[in-house]
């Protein structure tokens, strides 16, 4: 088995975002310092905590760990709409999917 570095991980997905370890602390309900602890003394997080981490970021354990790359299978305009999910607050992101599925009502 590939040897996975777990901070590395949550560091790319930070990148990916483009959010400051402050957000996703925010995001996670994990205090800043903790996470700032994690992330520069290669602290490895507990279950308990990673699964808080991958909870700020809106996805599950097993896409945390998957060696798959799967916003490379997007369209050029459904990773630009992640891009632009990614960039908004909790609220936000509830009201834009309200105007989807106002949306997606209107065309049925």
């Amino acid at each position: 088995m590939k040897y996975f570095e777990v901070m590395d991980r949550i560091k790319q997905l930070c990148e990916t975002r483009s959010w400051s370890y402050y957000r996703l602390a925010k995001a996670s309900g994990i205090p800043y310092s903790t996470l700032n602890t994690m992330l520069h003394k290669s602290y490895v997080p507990t279950v308990p905590s990673l699964q808080k981490i991958c909870d700020g970021f809106g996805i599950t354990l097993a896409q945390f760990f998957s060696e798959k790359d799967e916003v490379s299978l997007l369209t050029k305009e459904q990773r630009a709409c992640l891009e632009r999910w990614n960039s908004l607050d909790e609220k936000s992101q509830m009201l834009a999917l309200a105007y989807m599925q106002g949306l997606a009502d209107r065309q049925e």
